[in-house]
Formats: C-alpha cells, sequence, structure tokens
C-alpha cells in the first residue's frame, strides 16, 4: 500500500487492514472519476455519516479535490437511499454487524448498481455483505467513540487522492464491450421488484435501469423483494441471509 502524505507506519494497523483500505480507495477513487456520489449512513452513530461527508467534501489539503458526499441521517435509511441511490454510487457504512438497516441496504445495492464499503468493529459481517469491509475486531463497545473508525475513514480519503495522482489506475481495463458476451450472458443478477406485472412477470430495477422478467419459477412476488435473475428468468427470492 503506498502511504499517503503524513501517514506513517506506525498507524497500528494490520497487513490485511492496510491491503483492504488500499482496495477500497481505488474502488473509490474509480467511482468517483466515473461521476460517482458517496452515500454515507451511521444509523447508530450519525455523527461519523457527517464526518466522512464533510471530509470528502471539504477537503483541507492544497490540491485536492472536492468530492460529492452526503450523510444520510433520515430515519427510514432504506427507503432514503432507494430513492437517492444511482447505479455507479458508492454506499459507505459505520456501523457494527448487527445493524439490520445497513445488512439491508448492502444486499440491495447489487440491484441498485452501488459499490458498498462498510466499516465498523467486533463480529464481521458475513462474507460477500459489502463489496469491502473495513474492520477494527476490537469489540470494545467504546471503541466507536474513539479514534479508530476516524483513522479508517481519513486512510480512505487520503488514500483515495492518492489514487487520483495516479490518472492510470482510474481505467478499469477488461470491461466487455462485445454485444453477445457469453460470460456475463451466464452470470446470475439480484434485480429489486418494483412491482408485479400479470401473473407471470414483474417490473424490476437493475444496475442498468428497469426491465420485466418472467416470475413463472417464483410465483406471486412483493414490492421491494429481491430476486436472483438469470437470462430474464427469476430463480428464486433472496432471503435475509442471503449474500
Amino acid at each position: 500500500m503506498t502511504a499517503a502524505p503524513g501517514i506513517g507506519t506506525d498507524t497500528g494497523l494490520a497487513p490485511a487492514l492496510a491491503d483492504d483500505l488500499a482496495a477500497a480507495a481505488l474502488a473509490l477513487a474509480r467511482r468517483f472519476a466515473a461521476g460517482a456520489t458517496l452515500w454515507c449512513l451511521a444509523p447508530a452513530w450519525a455523527p461519523h455519516a457527517q464526518h466522512v461527508a464533510v471530509e470528502f467534501v471539504h477537503p483541507v489539503v492544497v490540491g485536492a479535490r472536492a468530492l460529492p458526499a452526503v450523510a444520510l441521517v433520515d430515519r427510514d435509511l432504506v427507503g432514503t437511499a432507494r430513492l437517492s441511490v444511482r447505479s455507479g454510487d458508492v454506499v459507505l457504512a459505520v456501523a457494527d454487524a448487527a445493524d439490520r438497516e445497513i445488512r439491508d441496504i448492502t444486499r440491495r445495492a447489487p440491484a441498485w448498481g452501488a459499490t458498498t464499503i462498510w466499516i465498523g468493529h467486533g463480529e464481521r459481517p458475513p462474507a460477500g455483505a459489502a463489496d469491502h469491509v473495513l474492520w477494527h475486531d476490537d469489540p470494545d463497545p467504546a471503541l466507536p467513540a474513539t479514534g479508530g473508525f476516524v483513522l479508517l475513514y481519513h486512510l480512505l480519503w487520503e488514500l483515495t487522492h492518492v489514487c487520483f495522482e495516479h490518472p492510470g489506475l482510474l481505467t478499469v481495463d477488461g470491461d466487455c464491450t462485445d454485444e453477445v458476451c457469453v460470460t456475463c450472458s451466464d452470470e446470475g443478477r439480484v434485480v429489486e421488484v418494483i412491482e408485479q406485472r400479470g401473473v407471470s412477470s414483474a417490473l424490476v430495477r437493475t444496475p442498468d435501469g428497469q426491465e420485466e422478467v418472467a416470475v413463472d419459477l417464483v410465483g406471486a412476488v412483493a414490492r421491494d423483494d429481491l430476486l436472483l435473475v438469470h437470462a430474464g428468468m427469476a430463480l428464486r427470492v433472496l432471503g435475509e441471509g442471503d449474500s
């Protein structure tokens, strides 16, 4: 991991966490370069969401870019995020692994086309719960009030700007450009139900917009259900325990 200016090697971060930070910063920089907005959530610790947003919107380092970031602190975070997040955006959560709202949002993010970053401590979220997990394993309930979380998102902010100093990193190689891609066409996708239409189809939200899918195999569906879809056919309804 390349150190940002002012960041030494005495931060106390475990090597694995340092690697996770570097990967998250690169993904975040690429999303910002493509026009993303960063949506910051911390249901139990709203000041952390506000602090993260301020870091990205109001850079204090000369020459650093102001980046679009918004703190969501509404009571209905899932509903607000659904209305706010657009395909290509990033959702950053500061919460413990048991936070039901964050777990619900991160499992819906693939249908919204959003990248997810989860900062927390103690017991870790299930594998695959977020695209990037930046975690303190310390279960001390006082940790959110210390500088542990602040250090993580300050480092994330600084490393994101380090990535901007190397424009070649901001281009993702290997994107599929063929009209028909065998690999992509064989992939199961997560979509979110907008409404059922008739007996055998439903209108759903996907990263590419709205589309209709067949629901013959799963039967009746409800608004906001998550479906696993392949080749235009819903294979099953995803439950809370599905990553």
